[in-house]
């Protein structure tokens, strides 16, 4: 068979976490910020002249990385911790 042990199902860690749903909460946030287009479909207020539509869009970049690197620090602490530190 195979050399990998069975790990018996009480000792798996539990596959939703606080630190999984912080996870997909940042990656999900965008999503539902950008596809509510009727949120933000308006030309006021101004930002430097650029309409309301186009700098808020373009902050979500920002914003967007920003929730990304969040959440990709927050996966490999998760695995760490997961795979016992060994990593």
């Amino acid at each position: 068979m195979s050399d990998v042990p069975e790990v018996p199902p009480e000792a798996a860690a539990p596959v939703v976490t606080p630190t999984r749903v912080v996870i997909a909460v940042c990656l999900f946030a965008p999503f539902v910020a950008l596809l509510w287009v009727s949120s933000y479909a308006k030309t006021d207020p101004t930002f430097i002249g650029i309409p309301f539509f186009y700098w808020y869009q373009m902050l979500w970049v920002l914003i967007s990385t920003a929730l990304t690197m969040t959440a990709y620090k927050l996966w490999q602490r998760d695995q760490r911790t997961r795979h016992g530190g060994n990593r």
